[in-house]
């Protein structure tokens, strides 16, 4: 199964789009998580840092940074055809006035830790920055991640708390568009990060204004949750997948608008966007590859029972595809997204998506 699945991927040619990097700042980082991670005052999230930990093969959390990048090395090295994932940076979550809203930022990584182990482990990792908009130096900081070789800009809207579609923006924008900087965003519903009364800003809809000045955009897990307001029609609650379906059916963004498939197959998710997804492989050309790790090796997120009861998989091809996951769940995310079928066409995934986009080039 896995040769099967990598047949038709040239070597080295492999490319995760879409993993995250998140420490407690160990090791002079830079890292950091909301203190109340760290607390058992906060149970709830006390309970949820220890599991993204243990996902994550935290074993020491004086050493988390180094144990977390460790892991990673070590589960991506392990494939039989491996190559480069891109490092998410995460920046703080920012208020309209440009100041830092600890309270919101859930956990934060610099760009220099990525750009650092993008430099230091070239087939390992490549880097994608964060840099919040509202920051008062957020041009510079663009430049200068520009200047150190990032080609991939990430923002998580529901939990940074940007607005994508305000006019302050046009700057920014173009500052992308000059560098040939993609802008990787979450849209959707968010759960994994807290989010609240942010929910709206994860509308799809809201990014006609960055494709329509130029800037190549990536919607993230094809925004596989939650509804928003169809603030182009009526204002009814539309299915977020279906406002991302239909900038994509708008033939102006042909070149400019891109969806990554990370944590499509988490059982929360299934099966509606992904059947929508199977079904149109006059997109798949515009799809890439992303695993959302660490969310990949936590198990309680991913079941094939349900990758069965929903006919995505055969019943004979699970225990197969068990015995990877234990062995390595990254293989695992690859191997099943390549098994994938449609229920009642056959259609699956094609092999372009899991090799670099030439429009989104990695360094």
């Amino acid at each position: 199964m896995i040769a099967e699945a990598f047949a038709d991927i040239a070597s080295g040619a492999f490319r995760d789009y879409h993993a995250h990097l998140v420490g407690l700042g160990t090791g002079g980082t830079g890292a950091a998580v909301n203190p109340e991670l760290l607390s058992w005052r906060h149970p709830i999230q006390r309970i949820k840092c220890l599991v993204y930990l243990s996902g994550s093969g935290v074993a020491d959390e004086s050493q988390a940074d180094q144990q977390y990048v460790e892991r990673l090395l070590k589960l991506i090295r392990n494939s039989p055809n491996p190559g480069p994932m891109g490092l998410l940076a995460f920046d703080w979550h920012y208020n309209p006035d440009g100041t830092i809203n600890v309270a919101k930022s859930e956990f934060y990584t610099p760009n220099d830790w990525t750009l650092g182990l993008g430099q230091a482990y070239p087939d390992a990792f490549f880097p994608i920055v964060s840099v919040h908009p509202y920051r008062e130096d957020a041009l510079e900081e663009v430049d200068r991640c520009a200047a150190a070789g990032a080609k991939i800009m990430k923002w998580l809207p529901n939990g940074q708390g940007m607005k994508a579609d305000e006019a302050r923006l046009d700057s920014y924008y173009q500052r992308l568009k000059d560098h040939g900087m993609a802008l990787l965003t979450h849209v959707g519903e968010e759960l994994a990060v807290e989010a609240g009364e942010d929910q709206a800003l994860g509308n799809p809809l809201l990014f006609r204004k960055p494709l329509d000045m130029g800037v190549k955009v990536i919607m993230a897990h094809i925004a596989s949750l939650g509804t928003n307001a169809d603030i182009e029609g009526d204002g009814g609650q539309v299915e977020n997948v279906d406002l991302m379906l239909r900038l994509f059916d708008d033939p102006a963004y042909e070149d400019l608008l891109f969806a990554d498939i990370s944590a499509t197959l988490q059982s929360n998710r299934l099966p509606g966007p992904m059947l929508k997804i199977l079904e149109r492989p006059d997109l798949h050309h515009r799809l890439i590859n992303g695993t959302d790790y660490p969310l990949p090796a936590i198990n309680v997120v991913v079941s094939t029972r349900a990758l069965v009861r929903h006919e995505l998989i055969e019943a004979a091809e699970r225990k197969a595809l068990v015995e990877i996951y234990h062995y390595n769940p990254l293989l695992f995310d690859y191997v099943v997204k390549r098994r994938i079928r449609h229920p009642k066409t056959g259609q699956r995934f094609p092999p372009s998506m899991f090799v670099e986009n030439p429009h989104l080039p990695v360094r």
